[in-house]
């Protein structure tokens, strides 16, 4: 079955709305580092953080009211999502409409806050208003009750790929004729906690800018924001496969199982490939992959203008290649070496998103102009 992208909205360090943030992306802009300091070693680390005015727009719901960041991303780019589609929520299409989120480290913010009252001051301390932004979730439930929907709603966890695996949950889900509409979600938000793990893990950065493409990898910035489609069965960009790809054991691994990925989606022609390079092993992997598969199209990614998002990432790639196909237009790739992201204006048809993750989990998708 496949499904064409009706509506998308999305909350990133550049700011909000389609047309805004690609203006941006097309002039070679990037966002600009935040540093964070942790509670703990005093070390600090570079993200890229959603500007308040991002989300000047969020609505004035009691839900909100003391919601944790990543929710108010997500009710944002989801309600932006509906309304560039032209819809409005009734109840009656609120029973015809399903909700996917997919998420990678969730309300980080206030689960750090809830735990840590408790190993301060023992279990009498948990905080009830607290708790439930603790759950991955939280902001499903909370845009659900906003737009009135009582039915179909899903949360996903996983890494980079998720939001991959979301819209192939929603291809599936929406094979029920009683749903008309999906709202896929991608949702982050970025806290020294996590900037601590990461960096941990070896794949956080010192300092900006990321290089993608580069050998040895430099790392990556965390940032934060959402990003939003709302699926229908007809519209001018059609997906038209999604793979939810397959798994690595180590990063070794990586290469083989992006090149597994891109062997069913470069089947056919392919004019540009948004890639999910973002400073780390990730790079390497794709770069090796793309040769070997894809090696006529023009490469793009947006992580090193918007950072690596995580939960929200897929979804900024499924975005950017669904505006490059639209305006036949895509950005330059920050820091690139010679022959990958070249600013295009031509007769753009399909597009391919490779997702690899940090969490060896690969997926893919491809999206036509009809």
């Amino acid at each position: 079955m496949r499904l064409a992208i009706a509506g998308r909205g999305w909350v990133t360090p550049l700011g909000n709305g389609i047309a805004a943030v690609w203006k941006r992306l097309l002039a070679g802009e990037s966002a600009v580092a935040e540093t964070l300091e942790s509670e703990v070693s005093r070390a600090t680390y570079p993200v890229y953080r959603v500007p308040t005015d991002a989300l000047a727009d969020a609505p004035t719901h009691p839900r909100l009211r003391r919601s944790s960041a990543i929710s108010r991303f997500a009710a944002v780019a989801g309600l932006h999502a509906l309304s560039d589609a032209g819809l409005t929520i009734t109840p009656e299409l609120a029973e015809r409409t399903a909700l996917i989120f997919a998420i990678s480290n969730g309300g980080v913010i206030y689960t750090k806050r809830f735990y840590h009252d408790v190993v301060q001051s023992g279990p009498q301390a948990a905080s009830p208003m607290l708790f439930p932004e603790t759950v991955f979730n939280a902001p499903a439930s909370h845009l659900a009750a906003i737009l009135g929907i009582t039915g179909s709603s899903y949360t996903l966890v996983g890494d980079g790929a998720v939001s991959l695996l979301a819209i192939h949950m929603a291809v599936d889900l929406m094979q029920n004729p009683s749903i008309d509409y999906c709202l896929v979600v991608g949702a982050e938000e970025a806290d020294w906690l996590l900037c601590d793990a990461y960096r941990k893990w070896r794949l956080l950065r010192e300092a900006p800018p990321i290089e993608p493409f580069r050998e040895p990898p430099r790392g990556m910035i965390l940032s934060e924001g959402a990003g939003a489609v709302l699926l229908a069965r007809e519209g001018e960009i059609v997906i038209e496969q999604v793979t939810a790809g397959t798994n690595f054991r180590t990063q070794r691994e990586a290469p083989a199982a992006v090149a597994a990925v891109l062997a069913q989606l470069c089947t056919d022609a392919v004019d540009v490939v948004v890639a999910s390079a973002n400073g780390t092993f990730v790079d390497k992997a794709e770069r090796e992959a793309l040769a070997a598969r894809c090696d006529s199209a023009v490469v793009y990614s947006p992580k090193p203008a918007l950072g690596e998002s995580v939960g929200a990432a897929g979804m900024w790639q499924l975005i950017c290649a669904a505006e490059a196909l639209r305006t036949d237009t895509l950005p330059p790739l920050l820091n690139a070496p010679p022959g990958f992201g070249n600013s295009r204006q031509t007769s753009l048809q399909r597009a391919v998103i490779s997702a690899c993750g940090m969490n060896q989990q690969v997926a893919g998708a491809a999206l036509v102009k009809t």
